[in-house]
């Protein structure tokens, strides 16, 4: 009988045990209301009421964003506080800080331009000093990151910063105290004249004042005379698409496409030229490679489909994706993808997207894209036309009307070897810091190459290299010489006054896309 009782016991013990597993199970079983994103905020929900340990949420918000809107496409991003406020300085025209440009060859950082009109200048820095304290922080060989440098030196107009320098003749460091002021950003890296005729303005981004300050540098090269200009959008990674949109309209007639947008909650938006543009009767050509993107493709397929422009280089980059930000009020941000653009013959230029999107530059160069345009792969799926009724494609880039390959021709061991060690710019900076008076006085370019001339670069830059023992062959120099003796002169010519405008006349002088645009002129 106790025998009996007692397996009824053990029984009764066992459903006890299976209904109370059962019962809990099902008090866990939580009903998912109506909602595609309901189970997410339900995990969240769950997370912080019931987790073992205390959840720092700003810490795991800040992991987890990123990486939601990475799974959607490559633009879509969250921008943490830091990161929005640089991306936005990059495009607002300006920026709060003292006004110098510099370099860091040697772990110091040497200043090569002082802003005009700057708080610099303002304070007496000079170009050739180098900035060995930033207020009680040394800077100077301590092998500091140059970005972190910028910070020390960036601040809120009207804030004060106390910069010691090194200067030439000076036994001692020279200290100033500046007052920040905001620093103009230029978006045209540089304009002049190519000849008689043809102008040339380069961009290097679709900044906030971009269309101001390109009309200012256009009509001031149609004074000049120009009949035809030369645009280089080359490694223009794109920005603000409103001013893409008013410099297509300088160029195209009344009612001209320039544009459309369409995306799933965003209706299709055409935009139309008014034909009120100044440059209507300037020849156009127009420079791309890899690098140009978004806005200088909406630009360059305006010109292309309306037949405005001829277009050299390189197949564009491939973004067709329409992004519009959200502030947030911790100061970070996302910028979301909201629709794509086509151009005015109906293509979308979006490169495919997938696991291997980050490597189709690298994909290009492997198969030989670079060098030859019958290596460019086209989808004939999507033909498209221009208005005179010429082929163009989309799916992924810009094709140019006249491809021009990489310029591989004077690419030496010597002038490799010169590159790793960054030869070029060590011996550009030790010749500016050893004329600089010299190089201070000079303010054109006839001056400027008077002077380059009387400098025996050839040898003194050989004996240089020779001396870290890096030593040219006959046969290296002859290939790899009159290229590296066109970048030395650019170089140096950086460090007078004129700055970009002396950089970019010599330095483009053997460039082979600008070469190209000139003899199809």
């Amino acid at each position: 009988m106790l025998r009996t009782l007692g397996w009824w016991v053990v029984l009764v013990l066992l459903l006890a045990l299976v209904v109370g597993i059962w019962q809990r199970n099902k008090r866990n079983v939580v009903q998912i209301p109506k909602g595609d994103w309901a189970k997410l905020m339900l995990v969240l929900q769950s997370v912080d009421r019931d987790y073992v340990d205390k959840i720092d949420q700003r810490a795991v918000t800040e992991q987890f964003l990123p990486d939601l809107l990475a799974r959607l496409d490559p633009h879509s991003v969250y921008l943490p506080p830091v990161e929005l406020k640089a991306a936005e300085e990059d495009l607002q025209g300006g920026f709060d800080g003292i006004g110098i440009q510099f370099t860091v060859p040697n772990d110091t950082a040497v200043v090569t331009q002082v802003i005009a009109g700057g708080p610099s200048e303002k304070a007496g820095l000079l170009s050739g000093d180098r900035v060995v304290q930033v207020d009680d922080r040394v800077i100077a060989g301590v092998q500091m990151p140059q970005d972190s440098m910028v910070l020390l030196m960036k601040g809120r107009r009207g804030t004060k910063v106390r910069i010691s320098v090194m200067r030439e003749g000076e036994k001692d460091p020279v200290v100033f105290t500046i007052t920040r002021g905001t620093i103009p950003v230029n978006s045209v890296d540089v304009a002049y004249m190519l000849n008689d005729t043809t102008g040339y303005i380069k961009l290097s981004k679709f900044a906030r004042t971009t269309y101001l300050e390109f009309l200012k540098a256009a009509l001031a090269l149609k004074d000049q005379g120009m009949k035809r200009l030369v645009f280089d959008l080359r490694d223009n990674s794109g920005g603000y698409l409103d001013q893409a949109l008013m410099l297509s309209n300088e160029f195209l007639e009344k009612g001209d496409l320039i544009v459309y947008m369409e995306g799933r909650n965003r209706p299709r938006n055409d935009v139309f030229a008014d034909g009120k543009g100044s440059l209507r009767d300037i020849a156009l050509a127009v420079l791309i490679n890899e690098g140009s993107a978004s806005s200088s493709e909406i630009f360059a397929g305006a010109m292309q489909d309306n037949d405005r422009a001829t277009l050299y280089g390189l197949r564009s980059f491939g973004k067709g994706l329409v992004q519009e930000p959200v502030f947030f009020s911790d100061g970070s941000g996302i910028r979301l993808t909201v629709a794509r653009y086509h151009s005015p013959s109906g293509r979308c230029i979006q490169k495919p997207y997938g696991d291997d999107y980050g490597y189709d530059l690298y994909d290009r160069y492997l198969h030989g894209e670079m060098m030859s345009a019958d290596s460019i792969k086209v989808n004939d799926s999507l033909k498209f036309e221009t208005k005179a009724g010429r082929t163009v494609y989309g799916g992924g880039g810009i094709i140019p009307d006249v491809f021009v390959p990489m310029d591989t021709s004077y690419v030496s061991d010597y002038l490799l070897k010169c590159n790793r060690q960054s030869l070029q710019a060590k011996f550009a900076n030790m010749m500016a810091d050893r004329y600089r008076a010299s190089l201070r006085d000079i303010h054109d370019m006839d001056a400027l190459n008077r002077f380059l001339d009387g400098l025996n670069l050839e040898k003194t830059f050989v004996d240089y290299t020779s001396s870290v023992g890096v030593t040219p062959s006959p046969e290296e120099w002859e290939v790899s010489g009159p290229i590296l003796m066109t970048w030395l002169r650019a170089l140096i010519g950086r460090n007078t006054p004129m700055n970009d405008d002396a950089f970019y006349p010599i330095y483009l002088e053997k460039d082979k896309v600008i070469e190209a645009a000139l003899k199809n002129g």
